[in-house]
């Protein structure tokens, strides 16, 4: 079937609106008609010519639609129904086995999962790079697999939905899946983007007694107080941790990192209490190298995590975001601004100079 897709060529970062072919699902697959989908800053990593991803190359992976059409053996989603995209896992790994599929060991989520040299998106003769996350929803239409497609409820409006694939997720699933965090307890995020703001509205949800929030933009602190923060603090040149430990007394229980720049992982460790934990949900293309402070961390019985996706089983996690968001508590919507599709070029822009938190690039 012919689509109209967002292709990133090698040596631009910018996207041109192609007609490209895509071909229909394989059994375990899912067609996804969409109608909205987010632009997340992995996108305009990917986007890069230093980025894993062969290009040409349609990117975009927090999706919303309706499926149009399921291959065999597909028995979790029938067409006509309205779904969120994420990313894909096995099913068979331990990790998977352990419904903890945000960790699959066979997750590669930079290239086509369909095995070396086969792609569903092509330019006339010219194969091009799909299956990004498992959906490359920059696109009409996208191909998940069952596992990568999740259904949510009818009364849901899918133009705000497709960030619960990706970034909420990730920020909101850190707070609750992975901290598991309890009433009474301290949270510090440093970085007010998505990731920072989900996690905001996640620790008001699970009842934080202090929530401290950081970020150069201050337009983004001020919508972290209107999320939940009881604290801002505009970061400059200088170090936040003396400014953090002002605040919370003694330090804080949990702290995430949205940044992915050393210096600033590093204040997220320092202002940790004892027995605290610090969780990274993002890093460098380049593997940039974190010093640890390991007498710190021994003292005090302080911890480092990792966390993907949000520690999320997406089945599960996506729907309960959903209600979430439907019920009040997670007003996803605040941080969002439409855009047309054909405007991904701005979109991208206002992402990258932090004017908008989460464009969502609307389809028809």
């Amino acid at each position: 079937m012919k689509i109209k897709a967002a292709v990133f060529r090698q040596g631009s970062d910018q996207p041109n609106i192609e007609e490209l072919e895509l071909s229909g699902p394989r059994p375990g697959e899912v067609l996804v008609r969409m109608v909205a989908t987010g632009v997340c800053h992995t996108d305009l990593k990917a986007a890069g010519d230093d980025s894993p991803v062969p290009k040409p190359a349609v990117l975009g992976h927090e999706g919303a639609g309706v499926v149009e059409e399921v291959g065999a053996g597909v028995t979790k989603l029938a067409p006509g129904d309205a779904v969120v995209m994420t990313f894909d896992s096995c099913g068979r790994c331990p990790s998977c086995r352990d419904a903890q599929p945000s960790y699959c060991h066979n997750a590669n989520h930079f290239v086509s999962q369909r095995g070396a040299g086969e792609h569903y998106l092509s330019a006339g003769a010219e194969p091009v790079t799909g299956d990004f996350f498992s959906q490359s929803s920059f696109a009409t239409h996208a191909i998940g697999t069952e596992r990568s497609v999740v259904r949510v409820r009818d009364d849901a409006p899918l133009e705000q939905l497709g960030p619960l694939g990706c970034g909420i997720q990730t920020g909101a699933g850190a707070v609750l899946n992975d901290f598991k965090m309890k009433p009474g307890q301290s949270l510090a995020v440093f970085g007010s983007g998505t990731l920072g703001l989900a996690a905001v509205m996640a620790a008001r949800i699970a009842g934080a007694a202090r929530i401290v929030a950081i970020d150069r933009h201050a337009h983004r602190l001020e919508l972290a107080e209107e999320l939940g923060a009881d604290d801002t603090i505009l970061a400059g040149n200088e170090p936040v941790g003396e400014q953090v430990l002002d605040l919370v007394a003694g330090g804080v229980d949990f702290t995430l990192d949205t940044t992915s720049v050393p210096e600033v992982m590093g204040q997220a460790i320092r202002v940790l209490a004892p027995r605290g934990t610090c969780g990274f949900v993002t890093g460098a293309w380049d593997g940039t190298p974190l010093p640890v402070p390991v007498r710190h961390l021994v003292g005090g019985g302080r911890a480092i995590r990792g966390i993907g996706e949000g520690g999320s089983n997406p089945d599960v996690f996506i729907p309960r975001l959903v209600d979430f968001f439907m019920d009040g508590r997670l007003p996803i919507d605040r941080l969002s601004r439409k855009y047309a599709f054909d405007d991904i070029a701005q979109a991208f822009l206002d992402s990258h100079e932090g004017d908008t938190v989460k464009p969502i690039l609307m389809f028809g």
